[in-house]
């Protein structure tokens, strides 16, 4: 009987060892994103929505940076690149990702605003909480100004990236940024894992420096200082 403690405690120790090394061997991919900017709604619905295909998430460690081209004024406010609306969304997308760190459950809800921003129904972004399954806790979050103290983290490891960003959708694999590449980041992700738990995903690509290079061609994106009108919404 004493035994069995001692063998569970073995058991338990291993597969804690096993989980570890496995997650230790993930790639990092970091998307730096605005919620208005075109083509990062144009990337995160159409391409980074396949990082939940063929397993590609088991071997990856998302993570959302909803900051983007803004800047903060001398005066402590935030001036963002599409406008107020701008920065107000990106106050929400940061509360949604504090508030649901599981990113199958926040990226269900900035995929759907947007999905709307690309659809000019920007003022339906509200009900994305009702269409990814979860609460209104951050709209609570951001009118308790509680937004505005995750955006300012956001800024500032924005602003520390080195590489500095050049524009947006900033994409960034295992601390590499791949540029205007981004499309092109499951090919990336592919070829930055070291680990022996290979998915579909990879097994299906080709990672020749050649497809890497063919696959697409240079992608758009928001450079600082560009403007797109877009339709007004409030919380």
């Amino acid at each position: 009987m004493g035994s069995r403690p001692l063998l569970f405690f073995f058991f338990f120790l291993v597969f804690t060892l096993v989980c570890c090394r496995i997650e230790s061997q993930n790639v990092d991919l970091s998307v730096y994103y605005e919620t208005l900017c075109p083509y990062c709604a144009d990337f995160i619905v159409n391409d980074l929505v396949k990082v939940f295909d063929k397993g590609l998430i088991s071997i990856v460690n998302l993570r959302l940076v909803p900051w983007g081209n803004a800047f903060i004024n001398s005066d402590g406010s935030f001036a963002c690149q599409h406008g107020p609306d701008e920065c107000m969304l990106n106050e929400i997308d940061a509360c949604t990702i504090d508030n649901y760190p599981d990113v199958n459950r926040h990226f269900r809800f900035i995929h759907c605003v947007e999905r709307l921003t690309l659809e000019n129904k920007l003022n339906e972004w509200g009900n994305c909480f009702d269409t990814s399954g979860l609460g209104k806790e951050p709209i609570d979050c951001y009118r308790m100004g509680y937004g505005q103290v995750l955006e300012q983290k956001y800024a500032a490891e924005t602003g520390q990236l080195n590489p500095p960003h050049k524009f947006v959708p900033w994409v960034v694999v295992n601390n590499q940024p791949i540029q205007d590449d981004y499309k092109n980041f499951v090919s990336h992700v592919c070829e930055a894992y070291k680990g022996t738990l290979t998915p579909e995903a990879c097994r299906s690509l080709s990672l020749t420096s050649d497809s890497l290079a063919k696959a697409y061609s240079s992608s758009p994106v928001c450079y600082p200082g560009e403007r797109k009108n877009l339709t007004s919404s409030t919380p």
